[in-house]
């Protein structure tokens, strides 16, 4: 049995503290084989940077994934070019820079395939389809993994479940981000596949999808554009843990929070 645990996406400065602070532990008590991050809004909230991504990789993290906010970090796309443990989304155009996918091998020797495909309904921007990436790239890389993990960044709940069934049996973990909500949707699809809509955030959970309340309502309110800074209260971990057979699927999925006691 091998044990594997998805974070959403880290926001801010609150989500980072948690995640560094809480990490190493987790590894550890649950006996983690594989830990992969979403990190795309852990700098300010939006974006990622490279100094960050490997303090992730040092507290513990496998992996680090990115969304539709892989560039807003001024810099980013020359840093990216030489992070080994970090891949933006594959369905970028493909002369972006960047891994598109990472195969990570636990200390038995067992591989992980991670990528992250952007959805397209309601998203901005124009990418391959996320489903015709994620059968090229798992077509391409047979043999060279054991496991699959397939991120889908996406707005729609459709999207995200159609993708959901479309690989069931051919990847251990299909799972939604962007949305910054986690869903109750936690199972293990017919075939094998675990599967959760959206992971949801790593972050402050006291305000409107990680930024604090009073100006996303008066946005709301009135439609004058302002500054969303980053909320600080109720930060959580949010993510799912899935436990994998030696098939390559998942024998057991189930949502993870961890709420902030320090």
């Amino acid at each position: 049995m091998k044990k594997l645990l998805f974070l959403g996406d880290v926001v801010g400065a609150p989500g980072r503290e948690i995640l560094l602070r809480e990490l190493p532990r987790l590894r550890a008590e649950h006996a983690l084989d594989w830990v992969v991050v979403n990190g795309e809004n852990s700098a300010g909230g939006s974006g990622v940077t490279r100094i960050l991504a490997d303090e992730f990789v040092k507290a513990g993290a496998d992996v680090v994934t990115l969304g539709d906010h892989v560039w807003d970090q001024r810099g980013f796309e020359i840093e990216i070019a030489t992070a080994p443990k970090i891949c933006r989304p594959a369905n970028l155009p493909a002369q972006c820079p960047g891994k598109t996918n990472i195969i990570t091998t636990a200390p038995d020797g067992s591989r992980l395939l991670v990528f992250t495909v952007l959805g397209r309904q309601f998203m901005r921007q124009h990418v391959e389809s996320p489903f015709d990436t994620a059968d090229r790239l798992l077509r391409e890389l047979a043999g060279q993994y054991d496991f699959a993990l397939v991120e889908i960044h996406a707005e729609a709940t459709s999207e995200k479940i159609a993708l959901g069934w479309y690989l069931d049996g051919r990847a251990a973990l299909v799972v939604g981000t962007h949305t910054h909500v986690a869903t109750a949707d936690t199972r293990v699809l017919p075939r094998g596949t675990a599967y959760q809509t959206d992971a949801g955030m790593c972050g402050p959970h006291e305000g409107v999808i990680g930024r604090e309340v009073q100006p996303v309502l008066a946005a709301f309110l009135d439609g004058m554009p302002r500054r969303f800074p980053v909320a600080k209260s109720d930060c959580r971990l949010n993510g799912v843990l899935v436990t994998l057979g030696s098939d390559g699927l998942a024998t057991a999925a189930e949502r993870f929070e961890l709420f902030d006691k320090s």
